[in-house]
């Protein structure tokens, strides 16, 4: 368990206000002792009342908007950003207005589309949007919106930092918006239900053949015939299935970024398994994501913390603002 006097080391680098950064503070060493999103458990961890500790909660959640200053969690220096989509079950939310169904079709539950940098072998999220059947629904809008609306908020963030994403979202659409953006990207191709098409400049069909062991890679080809990227695929021995890859960045980078990615998953999955992201209970959209704010941000503290136990707190505040 990480101290709390290095929990709010970090908090006072994230919020100037001293009040605010001891509340954030008690708050989320709780969540790291209670590892749930459940504000009755956090509450339960936390010194004092149960009941004074809830209202404590729920005052800090009306007051203070966590998910504004995320962004400071952005690693500049990042050799890449990655873009993930996690599913959240809510099996028992059946009055709850931002949960729908899940990719089954049957499960209730919500999406939670995070956008993290690498950071010591680890993914830290610095920003995230959530959205489900449900939200879409009644905003009369898609799932692509929501996307595009991911991106737009971090654009000018990242510059032109490579956005690493996987199968999820090699669809025209979103390469056509990343592109008009002037965005740099690598994306996993979804091969097996409906394989994309690429075009080569005469306007022939491109053969994504490959052997095991084999190495390939096909630059300037078009997308569906409308958007040019380079294609890079490799067949690893062992693995089933090829891996290929479309990209405006040189191909064999985007491979050497697509692996370093897949190295550092696992860190969305202890979001759900130790810090028990998948057990948030808030009724309402908004302190539901304030309260994964909360989370991603208590992931970050201890990531920090662990790495940088022997810095001074201003040796913390360089590298987090500068790296």
């Amino acid at each position: 368990m990480v101290k709390f006097k290095h929990i709010l080391a970090f908090m006072q680098i994230l919020w100037e206000q001293e009040e605010i950064a001891h509340q954030a503070a008690h708050i989320i060493h709780a969540i790291l002792k209670a590892r749930s999103l459940r504000i009755t458990e956090i509450a339960a961890q936390m010194r004092g009342g149960l009941a004074a500790n809830y209202k404590a909660i729920q005052r800090f959640l009306a007051k203070v908007d966590p998910r504004e200053i995320l962004w400071r969690l952005y690693q500049t220096q990042a050799p890449f950003v990655i873009g993930d989509v996690t599913e959240i079950p809510r099996p028992q939310a059946r009055r709850t207005p931002y949960v729908g169904f899940l990719k089954d079709g049957k499960t209730r539950g919500f999406w939670l589309l995070m956008l993290a940098t690498p950071f010591r072998g680890r993914a830290l999220p610095f920003a995230f949007l959530t959205y489900s059947s449900s939200t879409i629904a009644q905003e009369s809008s898609s799932r692509n919106l929501y996307h595009y609306t991911a991106i737009e908020s971090i654009k000018e963030l990242v510059g032109d930092t490579p956005l690493v994403f996987d199968r999820e979202f090699s669809y025209l659409d979103f390469l056509k918006y990343l592109s008009a953006s002037g965005l740099r990207f690598v994306i996993r191709l979804h091969l097996r239900s409906n394989p994309p098409e690429f075009v080569d400049r005469y306007g022939e069909k491109v053969a994504l053949n490959i052997m095991p062991g084999e190495k390939r890679v096909i630059p300037n080809v078009l997308y569906k015939g409308e958007v040019k990227v380079h294609l890079v695929g490799v067949w690893r021995q062992g693995f089933k299935e090829p891996l290929w890859l479309m990209t405006n960045v040189d191909p064999r980078r985007a491979l050497e970024i697509y692996r370093a990615r897949m190295k550092i998953e696992e860190s969305f999955r202890d979001l759900k398994s130790l810090l028990g992201l998948d057990r948030v209970m808030n009724k309402k959209q908004v302190y539901m994501e304030k309260m994964v704010a909360l989370l991603l941000i208590a992931y970050a503290a201890v990531s920090y913390t662990h790495l940088r136990a022997h810095e001074t707190r201003h040796d913390l505040v360089c590298r987090l603002l500068l790296e």
